[in-house]
């Protein structure tokens, strides 16, 4: 075959042309040189450059192949990907010279420091700068950005802290095609903005776990295409006003509006959201009756927990429903009200759901019961509505005429407007209606002659054109009430003096208001059966302290305490003050703290710590300075006083929950709290000290405080006594509480290492039975329950898990979370579940300072089983507290190596009943032991449960 060869006159020719086509690749494939500064930039500021695997000089990002994570148009980058990454820096200021961009996804980082303007920016469709650690955020950041469809700044915890938090800019209402805006736990402040309602394309708005307050404005009509809503969590109250903008969000596929402060009603026409799915409610303050239309919605989750909803419950078709804490007269759904109670519900409902009487008006028989202004007969009849001066508006329901048992009606004195309904004249036993000072309006129907109608102060009445069926005589408005023999008149009755108009307010004011002196916690020892009755007898003699001006309450304590002394506390109710006194060999020595309540003057914990000395301080913490103190008598005390600078609500929240939960639970394995102050700025807590600090100290951290590692008998001590603790807080109080945030440095140990829990900022109440509670996230990363991370419902089941990576602390010396081990054990409780049942894993993983002989791996085996049942994902899955005490206790009893026999544990449980202590304390120290044991009051924290400010929101925002 021929073959033809070019020419040698056109090799030159070709030769240049070949040369020209590569030049004009390589222009044309070129990278934008201020892109490259810009990403050569980004790559130096990093803390960890190693993980963008960039040229460190030269290259092309959009070259081929483009930079790992870069992607171009031509040659100007459009898209940076680089998200999870554990990229740790800042982003340079210049980023919005990246003039091209459109997708930006840097999400589940660390980048920190403050976000540069994105100004400018105008083809940037995508930015994903979420679960970063941002902490500041330009004003001009959103500026110019037209193009801008979807934004998350989520968990960007921090964002211009410094200066209270921030707000979205009005420039923000220049990205008309944004779609998706998500800001959660994002350091929102303040109203929601107006002009959100005028973003038109917006289909999801995501701001749970801010601190948003305020109304929702009615701008909010205006988005019929929003599908997800999420405004869920705020904190510091919240956000309020009703929700009858609802109703016209017909397009809402998820609504999640719980924990705020949510007012008023469930708008009648909530039926015409038919794309709705998910509705969350929970912890408002809506009340009033649930729509029927709600009840007929197909949707996959509704959440009506914690309000103050009323009447029945509707029979609901959704697949997943919970309503407890409501007053509902039945719990059943389906099951209607009874005829009065649905008359009165009408009532009450015409005068807007009053909170007060709301509350009061519980279950389905207002004869039985405590129903505010309610009395009835001997025949369960309601025969009285008395509620003068209840601050009551709205107007009078046509639904009392069916109550036809009613004698009196009481209503003077409030602001209730429009007419008498005509239909009550056909009460034909009512002997009194009072109408006064009201703004009633003409005409007043006519009423049978025997009626007394008071109406007299009422403007309308007095100046309105239909005069007619007014009474005639001297003004006052009213007609005489006819006597009769024949019924008993509840006006009659001593009972309460209806005609005033408040004593039904105020006896349950009184009822409301009753505040136990709590006597702060004090030790016994073993002391003489008759030295007690006596030494009350000559104290309260020499005092002149009356049997009705105090009690003498005596607080069983450690057995081991060195003085063996009786410790015992008088708390004067006549004066406020607490008398403190030590018995021993029958002498006694007193000192008094005026400590009302357990009030301690901030003056004399001045003194006791010369005057917040920094050489008696114990540590720091969020709260503020721990300090330590001594008293007169060489008593040690832990004085933890809240720096100005962190008195937020936040604090408030918690110094106040501390108080609450601490002066109605006592426990040896809880820290006592011995008084508190409140004077000025000062917010001050008292508690017994602990001297060899927190367990994290000796866990953690006991080689740079020169420390000896805790031996494994002591660890099976700390973990038992912090399970009979927490067993205690569950299941032995005579309240149920959750800690929430259980840890080793909530975890204080004594001189002989016995552990007590502390930190009590973030307790909740309980609730009865299984059921669970939603509130703010609150905690510690490592610790949280998964479901309460994921959903914000706790239930005692979360503190079990907390206990569970506790135990796993104990066995590795491995900290909860830790960024810098390797990724694969950075979160020790998911970890742990992967090696706990290889036994060689096992080993390698338990604390190097451990002695890892055969007998101790034995008992290291069962803990690690323990560890994995308290953490298992599913909370049923879990075992109560009293199990892991019931695993424990063997393991200590049994648990006595040669070279450890000083640590043996021995104690009572204090939970126990008292015949039980006394018993158990003969047995374990061979002493007799009798002593006085009076009840402290059972009042309680409210049952409704209120958010403690701190915290974390959980990543889908609940």
């Amino acid at each position: 075959m021929e073959q033809h060869h070019p020419s040698p006159s056109l090799l030159p020719s070709l030769l240049l042309l070949l040369l020209l086509s590569l030049f004009f690749c390589v222009v044309l494939t070129e990278t934008d040189p201020n892109d490259v500064k810009v990403l050569n930039q980004f790559r130096k500021g990093l803390k960890n450059p190693e993980a963008l695997p960039w040229p460190e000089h030269g290259g092309d990002p959009c070259g081929n192949p483009p930079w790992k994570f870069i992607f171009c148009n031509g040659n100007r980058v459009s898209q940076i990907q680089a998200k999870n990454l554990s990229l740790i820096g800042p982003l340079p200021r210049n980023f919005n010279q990246l003039t091209m961009l459109e997708n930006l996804g840097l999400q589940y980082n660390h980048f920190n420091g403050p976000l540069p303007s994105f100004k400018g920016l105008s083809k940037l469709k995508f930015a994903f700068l979420n679960f970063n650690d941002f902490d500041s955020i330009p004003e001009d950041f959103f500026e110019g950005l037209e193009s801008l469809e979807v934004l998350a700044l989520d968990y960007n915890t921090n964002l211009n802290a410094t200066t209270g938090g921030w707000q979205f800019p009005p420039s923000l209402q220049g990205s008309l095609m944004l779609r998706n805006l998500s800001c959660m736990s994002c350091n929102l402040v303040g109203s929601v903005p107006g002009f959100l309602g005028k973003l038109v394309s917006l289909s999801a708005l995501q701001l749970s776990g801010n601190n948003l307050s305020g109304e929702v404005p009615a701008t909010f009509t205006g988005l019929p295409g929003l599908q997800v809503l999420w405004l869920n969590n705020q904190q510091g109250g919240g956000l309020t006003g009703t929700v009858d903008w609802v109703a016209s969000m017909v397009s809402l596929t998820s609504l999640w509006l719980h924990g705020n402060g949510f007012k008023g009603t469930i708008p009648m026409k909530i039926g015409d959201l038919v794309y709705l799915r998910d509705l969350d409610l929970n912890g408002n303050q809506l009340l009033g009756l649930v729509p029927d239309a709600l009840g007929k919605m197909q949707l996959d989750r509704l959440d009506l927990n914690n309000n103050h909803f009323m009447g029945p419950v509707p029979k609901f078709v959704a697949d997943k429903v919970s309503f407890e804490y409501n007053n509902f007269c039945e719990s059943k759904p389906g099951v209607p009200c009874s005829f009065e109670v649905t008359m009165l519900l009408e009532f009450l409902g015409g005068l807007g759901y009053p909170l007060n009487l709301v509350d009061s008006w519980t279950g389905d028989d207002p004869c039985h019961g405590s129903w505010l202004g309610i009395k009835c007969d001997a025949n369960g009849k309601v025969v009285m509505i008395a509620l003068s001066n209840f601050n009551l508006s709205g107007t009078l329901s046509p639904s009392i005429a069916n109550l036809g048992s009613l004698v009196e009606i009481r209503l003077g004195g409030n602001n209730i407007s429009g007419g008498v309904p005509r239909n009550w004249t056909t009460l034909g036993d009512l002997a009194l209606l009072d109408l006064s000072g009201n703004n009633i309006s003409p005409p007043i129907p006519s009423f049978a002659k025997s009626l007394k109608l008071v109406i007299d102060g009422n403007p309308l009445l007095l100046h309105g054109s239909d005069m007619k069926n007014l009474p005639s005589g001297d003004g006052s408005s009213s007609r005489k009430a006819e006597p009769s023999s024949s019924r008993d008149s509840p006006s009659s009755t001593s009972e309460s003096n209806p005609g005033s108009g408040d004593s039904v307010e105020s006896n349950y004011s009184k009822g409301k208001n009753l505040v136990p002196i709590v006597a702060p916690i004090a030790g016994v020892a073993a002391a003489a059966s008759l030295l007690i009755p006596l030494y009350v007898y000559c104290f309260r003699r020499r005092k002149g302290v009356s049997e009705r001006a105090s009690s003498l309450v005596i607080h069983p304590t450690d057995p081991s305490d060195s003085d063996n002394m009786l410790k015992v506390v008088v708390a004067n109710t006549s004066n406020g003050s607490i008398s403190t006194g030590i018995w021993s060999n029958g002498s006694r020595e007193s000192h008094v703290i005026e400590a009302g309540n357990l009030v301690i003057s901030v003056q004399v914990l001045r003194n006791v710590t010369k005057n917040f000395a920094r050489e008696n301080e114990l540590g720091r913490g969020g709260f503020g300075v721990v300090y330590k103190g001594e008293l007169e008598d060489g008593t040690k005390i832990a004085v933890k006083r809240m720096e100005s600078g962190v008195i937020s609500s936040k604090a408030l929240d918690e110094f106040q929950s501390e108080i609450a939960v601490l002066s109605k639970v006592r426990h040896r394995h809880l820290v006592s709290l011995l008084g508190y102050s409140v004077e000025g700025s000062e917010r001050i807590l008292v508690y017994e000290y602990m001297p060899q600090g927190a367990l994290s100290m000796h866990l953690f951290h006991w080689k740079s405080f020169q420390l000896e590692p805790l031996s494994w008998k002591r660890r099976l001590n700390i973990a038992l006594d912090v399970a009979r603790g927490m067993e205690y807080l569950h299941s032995l109080a005579h309240q149920s509480f959750i800690h929430r945030d259980l840890k080793p440095s909530n975890i204080l140990l004594g001189d002989d290492f016995r552990a007590k829990v502390s930190d009590f900022g973030l307790v909740k109440l309980a609730p009865d039975g299984k059921q669970s509670v939603v509130t703010r996230l609150a905690g510690t990363f490592g610790y949280l329950a998964p479901e309460y991370a994921v959903t914000g419902k706790i239930t005692t089941k979360a503190d079990v898990f907390s206990f569970g990576v506790v135990l796993m602390e104990l066995l590795t010396g491995l900290m909860a979370l830790d960024e810098d081990r390797p990724e694969e054990s950075q979160y020790l409780a998911s970890w742990f579940w992967h090696i706990k049942s290889d036994e060689l894993k096992l080993k390698a993983a338990i604390d190097p300072s451990l002695d890892k002989k055969e007998e101790t791996f034995g008992s290291i085996s069962i803990i690690a089983e323990l560890a994995g049942h308290c953490t298992a994902r599913e909370p049923n899955q879990r075992p109560d507290m009293s199990h892991a005490v019931n695993v424990l206790a063997p393991l200590v009893e049994n648990w006595k190596p040669i070279d450890d026999d000083t640590e043996e544990y021995s104690g009572i449980d204090y939970s126990l009943p008292l015949n039980q202590m006394v018993k158990d304390w003969q047995e374990t120290e061979g002493k007799e032991l009798s002593y006085v044991d009076l009840q402290d009051s059972k009042s309680s924290i409210p049952a409704r449960p209120t958010g403690f400010a701190e915290s974390f929101t959980s990543n889908d925002g609940r």
